[in-house]
Order: C-alpha cells, then sequence, then structure tokens
C-alpha cells in the first residue's frame, strides 16, 4: 500500500520574517497546499500508519501522512493552527538540543549563512579562507580535492551550496566546521546566535500543546548528527540522549524516528529497534509502500513536490 509522506521545514510568512530568503513554505502556500492535499488524499495520522504496518489494519487509497523537521517555532504559531483547523494531524520531529540546551544547530546556522548572502561566490571562497586558516593541526585534505568529492548538485541545490553545505555539515572535524560556521554566522546573519536559537525553535510549553491537540511528536537525534557517520559509541549516546529528554512527548515502546539529515546505517537501525522504535523515515526521495519497504527506511517527498508548488508527486 502507497503511502505518500511530506516533509516540511520553515513554514512561515516568509516576505515578513527576519530573513525572507530562507528556504522555506509561505503560509498562504501552506494553507493552499494544504487544502489540495485534504481533497485529494486520504490525510492519516501516525497512529494509523503504525498499525498497518502491524497488520492490524489498512490504510485507504493515496494515504498521506505529514511530517516537520527540526522543532521550528513557526511550525507551531503557523503550521498548527492551519492543521488543527482542518482536523488533521502532523508529526513533528524535535532535536532534543533545541529544548535542552537552547543553543543553534549547525544545520540552521548553515541555512541562515546561505539566507544571508547575496553571493555564493563570494561566501565559497570565505569557506575555503577559513578551511586554510583552520588546518595547522588538523588533518584534511586539501580544498580542491574536497570540493571533488562533495561539490555535487541536487533537485534544490547548486554544486556549490552543496559543497558549503557537507563542509559545514560532516566531512571537516567538528571543531574546525563548528568554528567556520560561527564566523560565517557573525559575518553574514548580524544577530548573535543565542538570540536566534530562542526565536527558532519550540518551547517545552509548546511542543506540551502540539500533543495535548492531537499532534505526534517523534524523535530527530540529539545534536542533528549525521548518525550513519559517527563512531558507533557516540551514535548510541546521542540517540539514548534523544530518548531521554523526549521522554515527556513519546511513548518509548512505540516511537518513530526521523534520521537527521537522512542519515543512517545498519548500526543506527539496529540500536533504534532494539529499544522499541516501530518506523523511520528517511529523505530518500519516493512514495513509501509499507508493505515492501523497510520499515526503518521509509522514503518521503518534499512538500515542493504538490501544488501550489509542483506536480512532482505525479512522477513517483
Amino acid at each position: 500500500m502507497n503511502l505518500y509522506i511530506v516533509m516540511y521545514h520553515y513554514t512561515r510568512d516568509l516576505l515578513h520574517s527576519r530573513y525572507p530568503e530562507i528556504r522555506g513554505m509561505d503560509v498562504l502556500t501552506f494553507k493552499e497546499q494544504i487544502s489540495f492535499l485534504k481533497e485529494n488524499f486520504n490525510v492519516v495520522e501516525m497512529e494509523q500508519v503504525l498499525d498497518a504496518l502491524d497488520g492490524k489494519c489498512e490504510l485507504k487509497k493515496n494515504s498521506c501522512l505529514l511530517t516537520f523537521d527540526d522543532g521550528y517555532i513557526d511550525n507551531f504559531t503557523y503550521a498548527f493552527p492551519i492543521l488543527e483547523e482542518n482536523g488533521l494531524q502532523g508529526s513533528f520531529f524535535i532535536p532534543g538540543k533545541t529544548i535542552v540546551e537552547h543553543k543553534l544547530l549547525d544545520v540552521n546556522k548553515i541555512h541562515y549563512i546561505l539566507a544571508g548572502t547575496g553571493n555564493i561566490s563570494e561566501l565559497l571562497n570565505d569557506v575555503y579562507e577559513r578551511m586554510d586558516y583552520y588546518r595547522d593541526g588538523y588533518d584534511y585534505p586539501p580544498n580542491d580535492e574536497l570540493f571533488k568529492e562533495y561539490a555535487k548538485s541536487n533537485r534544490f541545490d547548486t554544486a556549490e551550496i552543496i559543497f558549503i553545505k557537507r563542509m559545514l555539515q560532516m566531512a571537516l572535524p567538528e571543531k574546525v566546521r563548528n568554528r567556520i560556521a560561527s564566523d560565517l554566522f557573525e559575518k553574514y546573519v548580524g544577530v548573535s546566535e543565542e538570540k536566534l536559537a530562542y526565536e527558532l525553535y519550540m518551547t517545552e510549553e509548546q511542543i506540551k500543546t502540539l500533543k495535548r491537540h492531537g499532534m505526534y511528536i517523534g524523535i530527530h537525534g540529539y545534536d542533528h548528527y549525521w548518525l550513519g557517520n559517527l563512531e558507533k559509541v557516540m551514535m548510541e549516546n546521542d540517540v539514548m540522549k534523544a530518548l531521554e529528554v523526549m521522554e515527556p512527548y513519546i511513548d518509548k515502546n512505540r516511537w518513530v524516528m526521523n534520521y537527521p539529515y537522512g542519515n543512517y546505517n545498519e548500526d543506527v537501525i539496529n540500536l533504534i529497534s532494539r529499544n522499541n522504535c516501530s518506523m523511520a523515515i528517511t529523505t530518500k526521495v519516493s512514495v513509501a509502500d509499507i508493505d515492501k519497504d523497510n520499515r526503518f527506511e521509509l522514503p518521503r517527498l518534499d512538500c515542493n513536490d504538490f501544488p501550489p508548488k509542483s506536480n512532482t508527486y505525479m512522477n513517483f
């Protein structure tokens, strides 16, 4: 049985936001898309999907599940009221660090750096300069070798943007990429990381409100790491720490994992399956088939694959 799992990140009033160039879905577009999905799909709840995976029920034709990554406050202020007005459930996956430490995740530093620059070539040069500056004492390949390996365009980003993302997400040593990201954030964004962190993420009370109103809360790691790239002990610590932090909001005997960056390996799957995870979602681009796909490797489509943004969903 096919299941269209839709992936959202930022949902906000882009025009009037502090950084209108951030890659997100404008609230008016979101409202229009929800109307389209409600009219053309059977929007299901996470609990129904879990029951279907366990053979307790069957999903209707053209079933659709709405998922929201990273715990952004605009999912609460803009998306949640629209979902509730339409009688629909959203599934919200929240990195534990945003609740406990109120620190800006690396993924969001990068988003805002990219939104803050009008010149990707200038930004790329800045990245190169800092990679050279911090190379002393750290062992990583020359810039041109890294560019050749990681600069691979995808359907949303150019090769240059992907390269910048990969350098600051996972390719460089963690201390180096943290320093470079903070340097660039200071130059291009113009607001303190602490202030933006408090503006960007949901609070504990807001997460409780989502749950109280029938929304689903899931696990998205603790530090939003590329879990499949971590040493096994570090990966296990991150996942278990996330489970501990998110315990008030989830059923620890039947929870759902959303891999940060869609990155995982067999060790990650083995760990979560041993700890009562019932299902996991990826960033693989396809329609999920819950009768055939591994329940810990379910693909998703991006919200930009559906009207009014596009009709790309029809190609799958």
